[in-house]
């Protein structure tokens, strides 16, 4: 080595120890729902991984549930930059992202619409419609059931009588449930145990992992199979927060995410199972539908999604539908 080489060594070595390091950057997150409930769990298992493989690029700091900013207002508090990042149901945004649908009526894998384009598509709804940058479509592969006090009765063709049955809903199974004819109740979740407990209503639509998680399984007896739908559990973005990111930290965000889709199905594919043996141990009984009637009720289930996005009028719904459904 000449010492022409050596000073330019020396050089380069003082420079890079003189450089300042790169200022590791930090997201701040919250979730739709209370930190003890599977599905925040579940997306604390993400910020874990993508806290180990961004040590010192790119941290999450989780501030909280819906006691940080109310569930209602998060996607916009993550689009305005009030929080970085925001957990949560895509359909929750029904009203101004039809789009949202896609996911509640899907019947592929989050993995499936990520290579066929779909995913890619969802992007770009949520950008345009809602102001954020879509991450990952996370803990899909979760359907959910009906689940009634007392059991239904069967008509001769095997399907099941909701005629007059109130049922609590939500907004993705209103026109769903109301297609059997039950009659559809809006119950905010922390009161739905109070009025099972003073029998205000006759059953509930829920994702079966969470059934037990706020102990609704002492009052509901009965579990409809086959489920339906999908859950539509995203991580959303604040666009100006991820355009300020290094790429470094956008490629670790990404591809942490793209790992975490399958990490949280396989995750919870195994609760579905832990959580229907302990039910059915516990004493619910599973009514299962069978041949046609269970073809009429899941044709039931999944037209109420996509018919609804279809009236909405927007311009996705065939590339959507050609990307998530396959029924």
């Amino acid at each position: 080595m000449t010492k022409f080489t050596t000073l330019a060594s020396a050089l380069g070595l003082a420079a890079a120890l003189a450089a300042p390091a790169a200022a590791q950057e930090t997201i701040r997150a919250v979730t739709a729902f209370p930190s003890q409930l599977a599905f925040s769990q579940s997306f604390l298992g993400f910020v874990d991984l993508l806290n180990e493989r961004g040590e010192g690029v790119v941290q999450i700091q989780y501030i909280g549930g819906p006691e940080a900013v109310p569930q209602n207002q998060q996607m916009d508090a993550a689009a305005r930059g009030v929080v970085d990042m925001h957990y949560g149901p895509a359909s929750f945004h029904l009203g101004t992202m039809p789009e949202a649908d896609a996911w509640v009526g899907s019947t592929v894998t989050a993995m499936d619409a990520r290579e066929n384009g779909g995913f890619e598509i969802m992007q770009e709804a949520f950008a345009e419609k809602l102001g954020v940058q879509l991450l990952a479509h996370i803990d899909s592969g979760i359907q959910f059931h009906i689940y009634t006090v007392d059991e239904p009765g069967r008509a001769e063709d095997g399907s099941l009588e909701f005629n007059g049955a109130q049922l609590r809903s939500q907004p993705i199974y209103k026109a769903f449930f109301e297609s059997l004819g039950a009659v559809p109740i809006s119950v905010p979740v922390p009161d739905v145990y109070t009025g099972l407990e003073r029998n205000t209503f006759d059953g509930a639509g829920w994702p079966i992992v969470a059934i037990k998680d706020l102990s609704w399984d002492k009052f509901l007896q009965y579990r409809v199979d086959p489920g339906f739908f999908n859950t539509d559990l995203g991580i959303y973005m604040n666009p100006g927060k991820w355009d300020s990111l290094s790429d470094e930290a956008k490629e670790i965000l990404t591809e942490v995410a793209a790992e975490y889709e399958q990490i949280s199905y396989d995750n919870f594919q195994e609760v579905i199972q832990e959580t229907d043996a302990t039910v059915r141990e516990e004493g619910m009984t599973v009514i299962e539908l069978e041949g046609a009637a269970r073809d009429a009720y899941l044709d039931a289930a999944y037209d109420s999604a996509w018919a609804r996005m279809e009236a909405s009028g927007t311009e996705r719904y065939d590339a959507l539908r050609e990307a998530y459904y396959d029924r």
